[in-house]
């Protein structure tokens, strides 16, 4: 493993834990020629996921697009980066847990959606606004109403 910040190529296991997830094994490493300090994650390689999008088109699967995609709708609000790799692990979890090789881009955008409306309803809001494109106010205060709904069933709860 190379270091990050000399380049060496030679470095020690200084801890070594299961990750929250389950499925990934977090390694502190040394670098023997800095000693610098850096962390690494190690998980089993699995069968590769393509995403079949709207217009018929085929691509890989990218965890870091959802990633990416879920921190630009929680930018300012008070969900952090080991929640949303969270929320991304349990998506990517769905879907490998399905036994399909292809999956419709649409089933993982739902996905994020339902586990972005547990997480926080404006971090929700802004993703459903960009992935589902709304033409008009009016499909924006529906989903604002359906979120006031189940916003006070959960406080009922």
């Amino acid at each position: 493993m190379r270091c990050p910040k000399c380049g060496g190529s030679k470095s020690s296991v200084v801890d070594s834990r299961q990750a929250e997830d389950g499925h990934t094994i977090r390694r502190r490493r040394a670098c023997e020629e800095c000693q610098h300090r850096f962390t690494t994650y190690e998980r089993v390689e699995e069968r590769t996921l393509v995403v079949v999008k709207k217009d018929g088109t085929r691509e890989q699967f990218s965890r870091d697009k959802i990633f990416n995609g879920i921190i630009r709708s929680a930018q300012k609000r008070p969900v952090s980066s080991e929640e949303i790799d969270a929320v991304v692990n349990r998506i990517e979890q769905k879907l490998r847990s399905n036994n399909e090789d292809e999956i419709e881009s649409e089933n993982i955008g739902n996905l994020v959606m339902q586990e972005l409306a547990e997480l926080d309803e404006i971090t929700y809001v802004r993703f459903a606004s960009v992935y589902r494109s709304f033409k008009d106010v009016s499909e924006l205060e529906n989903l604002l109403k359906q979120i006031t709904k189940s916003a006070k069933k959960k406080k009922e709860d």
